[in-house]
């Protein structure tokens, strides 16, 4: 198993290939390796600093341990998706997210899939608290070391709130959650420490997004794919629409999208390829010179890019979940029930299949649509993410008509012809929970939506291929599954402080 350590965060900052050391000990943990100079040198300065919170972006989207399923965290929203039932294999390809899509990697302690986001996030900790607690001490501009420490605060957050999720029960509303959640480390020491409870995790967690927004307020970021004082609130956002606290969600989210304000019907029909469209609020930009081809996000998830995963496997929508909707709705105006894709003009080597999608196109530099690149834009947050947790939280907030307010204004972007809803109670708030699932598609929430709302997974009576899912149709919302195993090799080097989940 491959490992970052400091020096390789330079090197992606510098747009060279990843420098990684081999190990089984979790060597991201090393405080200070042998081709690596000590933490107190490398965040000596803020200029050193603002080199590592850029590395810590682009990780992101960077390929490592020389796999193209394991770029970064665009990839965890891949395993995200496809362990829901509404983003479809109509075949098993070159079987890149096969195993995971059979909810196979969760349940094996052992498995390269499910030991990735877990190595992947805890780096990014690593880094994020190097930046904290030696950031005080550099020298340089003070403006931008607390913007810098502020997206490092941010960094923590999130990867602490996307491991916590994935690797611990779900999170109960009203409870003492005192179920185990990750081991809470602030600190880049190697000293083996057990998990940390549920409700400690979350409690550092909207702490660090706290501290984000008291450095980073009044500071502008260089382009979207930095944190800002909106990005920080989405995530608050978030994490308040998890955790059951209603009225802080639909505050964070109403605050976060101000100012991103939604895309039209022709924007949203151009391919999902560009953060400069005005209502993605956070999202990286891969480009051309340091590209990965066959491992970025588009080389997956497109429609048009000329590559095997493409042609054999493409991405295709629950067609329960399509039918739901009217053909008005734009939303259903980028997925094809007859494959064709004929606006495409696709050779005949692609596999054309009903409900496939055109949401996410691949465009070469200049911003053509082009077959022969995988170059695209990868959204992270956008508005109208922040409308739908507005008004799902007033929804359940007893604030119905506000909440009516805030969702129409969303459908009727989308669909014109939409109608206030005259439902109301969890029949409304299932129209909402519908809504999202269309908007959201593909970028990373469905897994994640079901386990927060304690809903079983159903693809039973969908254009599920049985044999790409090896007939995994349902799972039952109690199901131990439903949280991954903590991986064998944290497991080994805790000395027995970290205690696995239900096998």
């Amino acid at each position: 198993m491959k490992f970052f350590n400091k020096k390789s965060i330079f090197v992606a900052a510098a747009s060279v290939l990843l420098a990684t050391a081999a190990s089984c000990e979790r060597e991201y943990l090393t405080t200070d390796p042998t081709d690596s100079v000590s933490s107190s040198t490398v965040y000596s300065s803020v200029a050193n600093m603002t080199t590592a919170i850029n590395g810590m972006h682009r990780n992101m989207h960077l390929r490592q341990n020389s796999s193209q399923g394991q770029n970064g965290a665009t990839h965890i929203l891949i395993y995200m998706d496809v362990m829901g039932e509404d983003l479809i294999f109509p075949a098993t390809g070159p079987n890149w997210f096969v195993s995971t899509i059979r909810w196979l990697d969760n349940a094996n302690a052992n498995s390269g899939n499910l030991f990735y986001p877990y190595d992947f996030f805890y780096e990014q900790i690593r880094m994020a608290n190097d930046l904290i607690n030696y950031g005080p001490a550099a020298a340089g501009d003070a403006t931008e070391r607390e913007r810098v420490m502020g997206e490092a605060y941010a960094f923590r957050a999130y990867s602490y709130f996307m491991l916590n999720q994935i690797y611990a029960k779900r999170y109960v509303p009203g409870s003492a959650n005192t179920h185990l959640g990750v081991p809470l480390r602030l600190d880049d020491s190697m000293t083996p420490i057990p998990r940390a409870t549920l409700e400690a995790n979350y409690t550092q967690i909207k702490a660090d997004l706290q501290q984000a927004i008291t450095l980073l307020n009044g500071k502008a970021r260089s382009n979207k794919s930095h944190f800002n004082v909106n990005v920080v609130k989405g995530l608050m956002a978030r994490v308040a629409l998890t955790t059951g606290d209603y009225a802080n969600a639909a505050t964070y989210a109403n605050e976060a999208r101000q100012g991103f304000a939604l895309m039209n019907n022709t924007v949203y029909k151009s391919g999902f390829n560009s953060y400069a469209v005005s209502e993605w609020m956070w999202g990286y930009k891969p480009i051309a010179a340091t590209s990965d081809y066959f491992g970025n996000f588009h080389a997956y998830m497109s429609r048009n890019y000329n590559s095997s995963q493409i042609r054999q496997a493409p991405k295709v929508v629950n067609k329960l979940l399509f039918n739901s909707f009217p053909a008005t709705d734009v939303r259903t105006q980028v997925i094809d029930p007859t494959g064709a894709h004929t606006s495409l003009n696709l050779p005949s080597t692609y596999l054309k299949v009903p409900y496939t999608s055109q949401k996410f196109l691949s465009v070469n530099a200049e911003g053509a649509l082009d077959n022969n690149t995988s170059l695209g834009d990868i959204p992270f947050m956008r508005s109208a993410e922040m409308y739908l947790i507005e008004a799902e939280a007033l929804a359940r907030n007893n604030q119905e008509a506000q909440s009516k307010v805030v969702f129409t204004q969303l459908e009727q972007n989308r669909n014109p012809a939409y109608v206030t809803s005259t439902k109301t109670g969890q029949a409304y708030i299932d129209e909402i929970l519908a809504s999202r699932r269309l908007e959201l598609w593909g970028e990373g929430f469905r897994f994640l939506d079901l386990k927060r709302l304690n809903m079983p997974l159903d693809r039973t009576n969908t254009n599920y291929a049985p044999v790409v899912v090896n007939n995994l149709l349902t799972v039952p919302a109690d199901d131990k599954r439903w949280t991954w195993l903590i991986p064998q090799a944290e497991i080994d080097a805790s000395k027995g402080l970290v205690e696995q989940n239900e096998l």
